[in-house]
């Protein structure tokens, strides 16, 4: 690569060009980049992020993951004219993916076009037709609801849940925010919480959220849910938790949303296929419940001596109105 296409894209320090260093008034930039995804969470990287790309980067991430295989046996200069980009244009999508440079993307590609070579390559599904039988509902539901929860698994960035699972098993409150769908999925949170002991509130209204984020110190968590990444009600309250330095965590399907720049964690759930059946509520849905199931087990493992007593005690108040009713 030509020294004139490095300097288009790194500035002096070698940070990307563009890249913002965070509001004025806000706070420092967002976590530290993890290791490179392996070469199965590749496609899962490309159909999450493809979304925020520009259509350049996209052309570029479409090329990658459609042929793994051709695209790892071109040069940074050829895969930009396959793609009628720049090789800058390449060197950011490859980072963006979560590669430090093309190199490494490209052993990714090999890798993952090994992968498929094996024969474990994936089928595509159709779209739910208006006309479509019962049956064919279901299969193809089922399908794209399994390649959703394995998109958010092969993505899911361990290191990251492991500081979130962390700062949960340590805390002494926990608040949880989120709206519509993501606002079911923060009460299922927040339930799961609580049974195993934990001090843990969801919130779905927005006034609310942020009285109550006010009350935050350190050693208390809070947690956002957000698809978009850009929901006004959900980040804002996050921003007053992060200001009064609680342990903020993000889980979202936009890892360059807003909601990312008051999270001290960001996990990053699925962006699955979207059609007039079936909308972003539906599969933000899953792959949020997925992170939400780990946290919530990890979180269990690590306070197993308080939270196995609290589940028992929770189950034993619970047993009678279980119990078959007697005439």
């Amino acid at each position: 690569m030509t020294n004139d296409v490095k300097e288009s894209f790194t500035g002096a320090s070698g940070t990307p060009a563009g890249t913002p260093a965070g509001p004025l008034s806000g706070p420092p930039a967002g976590p530290a980049l993890a290791a490179p995804p392996a070469p199965a969470a590749l496609a899962a990287k490309v159909r999450t992020l493809a979304p925020s790309m520009t259509r350049s980067m996209q052309r570029v991430a479409e090329a990658v993951a459609g042929d793994p295989a051709g695209c790892a046996a071109l040069t940074v200069t050829g895969l930009a004219e396959l793609t009628g980009t720049s090789e800058a244009t390449v060197v950011r999508t490859a980072r963006l993916l979560g590669y430090p440079g093309y190199r490494d993307l490209r052993l990714a590609l090999a890798g993952l076009a090994a992968q498929q070579q094996s024969g474990r390559a994936p089928a595509v599904t159709a779209d739910i037709a208006v006309d479509d039988p019962v049956a064919d509902v279901v299969a193809k539901l089922a399908y794209d609801e399994q390649q959703t929860l394995a998109d958010t698994a092969a993505g899911l960035d361990t290191v990251q849940l492991g500081a979130s699972v962390a700062a949960l098993a340590t805390a002494r409150r926990v608040d949880i925010y989120g709206v519509g769908a993501s606002g079911l999925v923060a009460q299922d949170l927040g339930q799961k919480l609580l049974r195993i002991g934990l001090i843990a509130h969801a919130h779905s209204d927005p006034h609310l959220a942020v009285t109550n984020a006010v009350q935050l110190r350190s050693g208390d968590v809070a947690i956002a849910i957000t698809h978009s990444g850009s929901t006004g009600d959900v980040i804002e309250p996050l921003r007053v938790a992060f200001d009064h330095g609680a342990t903020t965590v993000a889980i979202t399907g936009r890892p360059d949303g807003p909601v990312t720049q008051y999270a001290d964690h960001v996990l990053t759930t699925s962006t699955a296929r979207e059609s007039e059946l079936r909308p972003a509520a539906m599969s933000s849905r899953t792959s949020q419940l997925l992170v939400v199931d780990c946290l919530f087990t990890c979180v269990t493992q690590r306070t197993y001596e308080t939270a196995a007593p609290a589940l028992a005690a929770s189950y034993e108040a619970l047993a009678h109105r279980h119990a078959p009713r007697t005439r």
